[in-house]
């Protein structure tokens, strides 16, 4: 008996497998929540408000979310936990405003 089967053992896949997909799923909802405050919020402040600090602040918060969850995609396909092709769609969905909803919904 190996390291890895050990382990197994202990933790067994499904007691891993749901909080990595819950967590993913969090990460779904702050990405598309930051993208639609950047959006919504921080950009009509700067071009209509004349507060470029909203952009500065708001950006670096959503681009940081946005790493983590590529972070974790990535992760969860590696682990085995989702495909390829699904961590390709949370992938571009990020990108879309609401994309987050829909990859939150698809995580289910």
């Amino acid at each position: 008996m190996n390291l890895q089967d050990a382990e197994h053992k202990v933790s067994g896949p499904s007691r891993i497998t749901e909080p990595r997909l819950a967590i993913l799923r969090g990460l779904c909802l702050a990405e598309a929540t930051t993208l639609l405050a950047l959006l919504l919020v921080a950009v009509p402040m700067k071009h209509l408000a004349g507060y470029p600090i909203a952009v500065s602040v708001m950006g670096p918060i959503h681009g940081f979310v946005f790493l983590v969850f590529g972070w974790r995609v990535v992760q969860a396909m590696a682990a085995g936990d989702i495909s390829g092709r699904t961590g390709a769609k949370l992938i571009v969905a990020a990108f879309v405003p609401f994309g987050g909803i829909y990859s939150w919904r698809a995580l289910r």
